[in-house]
């Protein structure tokens, strides 16, 4: 089957960007002498995992349980699941550590930690448990220097079902970022975050094995690992018209599109509408800001990919995507011609889809080689 014979709209995946973005990560973090522990919450799929942690332990980063349950069921044993955990979700989580999978699992409270530890011994739940730390974000974590930090560590160090492993973070600030400049400053906030909370708890008499820090800017733009044992970007792996504003990558970087159909012309209003719209693109805007003309994505050529003109999508209702541009070449689009979606956040867009139609990049009508899967929902 070629691109052109898809049902649409439909997630293409071109392997030889996703091999180059995928061993510049794992190279950076190699010469840092750090572990690459991918988080797979982006791609959700396990042909992905096992390029992505090849040459490192073999970790990997999700953030649900049905990832988890995925992953395990695909190989994968040593699992961080990155969202803090809750009681209720913890029977789930012990029932997958019973069946072997190195689970590690998150808090970020004292009072958490104490529940957790609680619902723990009454399962006989063996689980590692991480600190989550706040680094800026300010979502979920605790500061580094608060005393909350050092209690919530002795809760689980004193738990006989739960161990504490260390400390964990993510600057999710640095998406908001202007400049190389800025995520340099917040990727050295994050790292400090991290080695300073491991330093109080190592002085605290408290063990801190794991000091895991990583955004895809801040893992990409980063001029120091020094204190970490590993990082956990997840985006880099595709990429997106996001991380390009962010200069995390190029166009030409971008893994993953939504193909997409013309499914009606309106010269007299200035654009086109094709079968993509929020379902199948997301809604998100993250790129639009500091991109001109990009909406919720690049309209490109089916074949090469390549941009056409500034077409993007400027308006995205549920099922359909209203293209506009300053010169919309009607005739090279007809009714029932096909074209390429970048899109904003690749996390989002991929997250409406089951599989990726597998394309082996380069020029001419591209054939998909292979059909990979997905996992989605929680």
């Amino acid at each position: 089957m070629r691109l052109d014979q898809l049902s649409t709209p439909s997630l293409v995946l071109d392997r030889r960007r996703l091999l180059r973005n995928i061993r510049t990560m794992s190279e950076r973090a190699q010469r840092a002498g750090i572990d690459l522990r991918p988080h797979l919450k982006t791609a959700k799929s396990a042909r992905v995992a096992e390029l992505a942690t090849a040459g490192h332990s073999g970790g990997i980063t999700v953030s649900t349980l049905a990832e988890a349950e995925y992953f395990f069921a695909h190989g994968f044993v040593d699992i961080t699941c990155a969202v803090c955990m809750v009681p209720d979700k913890l029977e789930r989580a012990a029932a997958l550590a019973a069946r072997g999978a190195r689970l590690t699992v998150l808090t970020d409270h004292g009072d958490a930690a104490r529940a957790l530890a609680s619902r723990a011994a009454v399962l006989d739940a063996r689980l590692a448990v991480l600190v989550e730390i706040d680094s800026g974000e300010h979502r979920t974590g605790l500061a580094w220097d608060s005393d909350d930090l050092l209690a919530t560590a002795r809760v689980l160090n004193e738990s006989r079902q739960l161990r504490f492993a260390g400390v964990l973070t993510h600057a999710g600030q640095s998406y908001g970022c202007k400049s190389v400049a800025e995520i340099v400053r917040v990727a050295e906030l994050e790292r400090r975050a991290v080695v300073d909370a491991a330093a109080r708890l190592r002085d605290a008499g408290l063990s801190c094995d794991r000091i895991s820090a990583g955004s895809t800017p801040t893992a990409v733009h980063a001029q120091s690992f020094d204190g970490l044992t590993e990082i956990r970007p997840g985006v880099y792996s595709f990429f997106d018209l996001t991380q390009a504003t962010l200069q995390s990558c190029t166009v030409d970087d971008i893994a993953i599109s939504v193909v997409a159909t013309v499914i009606s012309h309106h010269p007299e209003h200035g654009r086109l509408i094709i079968d993509a719209g929020g379902l199948a693109l997301s809604k998100d805007l993250s790129a639009a800001g500091l991109l001109p003309d990009t909406g919720y994505g690049w309209i490109c050529d089916l074949a090469t990919c390549e941009r056409i003109n500034d077409l993007h999508v400027a308006i995205a209702d549920q099922e359909h995507g209203y293209v506009t541009g300053r010169d919309i070449p009607y005739d090279r689009l007809p009714i029932g011609s096909r074209v390429r979606v970048l899109p904003n956040h690749a996390c989002m867009t991929a997250a409406a889809y089951n599989r990726y139609a597998v394309i082996d990049g380069g020029e001419g009508p591209l054939e998909i080689i292979e059909w990979w899967n997905r996992v989605n929902g929680w």
